[in-house]
C-alpha cells in the first residue's frame, strides 16, 4: 500500500476528516442499535401481547368449560334425586297395595267380632290374617331376626336390660322386649333384648 503524501497542513485536514468520519460511522451504528432495540423492545411488546391475547383466551375456555361442567353436575345430582324419590314413593306404593287384602280381611275380622259370640271363630280369623301379612312382609323381603338364647350381636340387637341369672346364660339374651327386623340385608329395626349376666 502506498502512502499518501500530503502537504504539512493537509495531513492534519485527513485526519480530522477520518475522525469526523469514523464519530459519524459510531454515530450511525449507535443510531443503528438504538433502532435494533427499539424494534427487539416494540417485538417483545408484540410477543407479550399475543401471549396474554393466547391466555386470556384459554382463561375464558376453561371458565366456560367449568360454567358447563358446573351445571352438568347439578342437573346429574336434581335429576338423581328426583329419581330417588320415585322409586321411594313407587316402593312405598307396592307395599301399600300388597297390604289392601290385609287391611280388607281386618275390615272383615271386625264386622264378625261384632256381630258373633264365637271366640274361636274370631281367634282363627285373626291367626289367618296375621299369617296372611307375614307371608305377605316376608315376600318383599322382611325378615325377623332371631335374638332369643343367642349371644348379644350389637348388629343385630340393643340390649335394654341386663338380668342375674345362672352363669349359663352370662352374655346371651333370655327375653326379647321387641322383636327385630331386617328388610333382604339391612336391619331395619335391631332387637330390644335382657341379657344375662
Amino acid at each position: 500500500m502506498k502512502k499518501k503524501t500530503y502537504p504539512e497542513g493537509a495531513e492534519m485536514q485527513d485526519v480530522a476528516c477520518e475522525q469526523e468520519m469514523d464519530g459519524a460511522n459510531e454515530a450511525e451504528s449507535g443510531q443503528n442499535a438504538e433502532n435494533a432495540n427499539v424494534s427487539d423492545n416494540e417485538g417483545e411488546r408484540t410477543d407479550k401481547a399475543a401471549e396474554m391475547a393466547d391466555s386470556d383466551k384459554a382463561a375464558r375456555e376453561w371458565q366456560d368449560k367449568y360454567l358447563r361442567l358446573s351445571a352438568e353436575f347439578d342437573n346429574y345430582r336434581k335429576r338423581t334425586l328426583r329419581e330417588k324419590m320415585e322409586i321411594a314413593a313407587a316402593g312405598g306404593e307396592e307395599v301399600i297395595k300388597a297390604m289392601l287384602p290385609v287391611l280388607d280381611d281386618l275390615d272383615r275380622a271386625m264386622d264378625a267380632m261384632h256381630k258373633t259370640d264365637d271366640i274361636e271363630s274370631v281367634r282363627s280369623g285373626i291367626e289367618l290374617i296375621s299369617q296372611k301379612l307375614r307371608g305377605m312382609l316376608k315376600a318383599k323381603g322382611l325378615s325377623e331376626i332371631d335374638a332369643l338364647g343367642l349371644e348379644l350381636n350389637t348388629d343385630f340387637h340393643e340390649a335394654v336390660a341386663k338380668f342375674p341369672g345362672d352363669p349359663e346364660n352370662k352374655g346371651k339374651i333370655i327375653d326379647v322386649a321387641q322383636k327385630g327386623y331386617q328388610l333382604k340385608d339391612k336391619v331395619i329395626r335391631h332387637a330390644k333384648v335382657v341379657v344375662g349376666e
